[in-house]
């Protein structure tokens, strides 16, 4: 019997997440769309991106470097000091499907992972619309 891969296995690993979060913010910080989003980022968008990678590590099934470095990721309340709306919640969301198209995960994983980003974006809204 084939084991299933973990979502960190399907696209790629370490080489590919780094990707993903390298693109994603490449895209906050040039695509007009995302200036929203962008507003809430320091200038350098490096430490977000390294935090997002390490996330998105342990989410996806691989090694949990997030919570190794600092603790659980509590996203609603780290995220709490920032006005996330649906207008947020859908740039952050529009962004992350651009960046995974653009480093080739596969539509279908695309659509499962599309599903899971959602989700949690949506939880991150804070503000009435």
């Amino acid at each position: 019997m084939k084991k299933e891969l973990t979502p960190y296995e399907a696209v790629g690993g370490e080489v590919v997440l780094g990707r993903l979060a390298d693109r994603f913010y490449e895209l906050m910080d040039t695509v007009p769309q995302f200036a929203g989003i962008r507003a809430m980022h320091p200038e350098s968008l490096q430490g977000s991106r390294d935090k997002l990678f390490m996330f998105l590590s342990g989410w996806f099934g691989g090694p949990d470097l997030f919570v190794e470095q600092y603790g659980h990721p509590r996203l609603r309340a780290r995220h709490m000091s920032f006005a996330i709306g649906t207008s947020e919640r859908d740039q952050w969301v529009a962004c992350m499907v651009l960046a995974m198209e653009d480093v080739g995960i596969e539509e279908g994983l695309r659509k499962k992972l599309l599903e899971n980003f959602f989700n949690t974006a949506d939880f991150m809204r804070n503000k009435a619309d």
